[in-house]
């Protein structure tokens, strides 16, 4: 199968569930690092964040008949996973972990571990900002987690929590002016990090 770019996530998707192995693996090629990302914000642990994301993409294979795309995409619908994984409980991490390995996979997935030194200031800093939102009640840190960390765009966002575009901006400009006073209290937080703009819609 050719991992051409241009393949939407949707034709793999159906081609994975038709036996093509390399289909799904290029799916996680895809979004494995981001999604690694966005669990890292959320929880300040790498090796958590690392766990959790072989979680995620174990439990959307064993939830591949409620997948949803938006345009062709997954992104949505598997951030919408880690969402529901980050809210469950971590006694099946080891399990899911170990299935996840069983899958098949060209042995191209990227390599997690880089400097452990920096990983420490990285989790020590994340916990920092972590603990300064924890003043936003849970909706506005999730929605600050799918617009600054996970570089969804306002459609994939609406899909997700399904409610209008227009909702979804006019929650962001809100959450923005509260995220605005927080940031002076997080020291090293850019306010970029939390404010930057999403991809416009398609």
């Amino acid at each position: 199968m050719s991992t051409d770019e241009r393949i939407d996530d949707e034709t793999l998707w159906g081609q994975a569930a038709e036996g093509e192995d390399d289909a799904f693996a290029e799916i996680y090629r895809r979004y494995a690092d981001r999604l690694h990302g966005y669990l890292f914000r959320r929880c300040a642990s790498y090796a958590q964040a690392q766990d959790l994301t072989s979680v995620v993409f174990l439990e959307a294979w064993r939830r591949r008949g409620e997948v949803r795309f938006d345009d062709g995409s997954v992104a949505g619908w598997l951030y919408g996973v880690a969402g529901n994984v980050l809210r469950s409980s971590r006694r099946s991490i080891r399990r899911y972990d170990a299935a996840l390995r069983r899958l098949p996979t060209d042995g191209d997935e990227p390599d997690l571990a880089d400097d452990v030194a920096s990983r420490v200031d990285d989790e020590a800093r994340m916990a920092e900002v972590l603990r300064a939102l924890d003043q936003l009640p849970v909706a506005e840190r999730e929605l600050l987690a799918l617009t600054a960390w996970s570089g969804l765009s306002l459609t994939e966002i609406a899909a997700l929590l399904d409610v209008p575009v227009g909702t979804v901006k006019s929650r962001l400009a809100r959450l923005r002016v509260r995220v605005r006073g927080l940031v002076a209290d997080a020291d090293g937080l850019p306010e970029t990090d939390l404010t930057a703009p999403v991809r416009s819609p398609r």
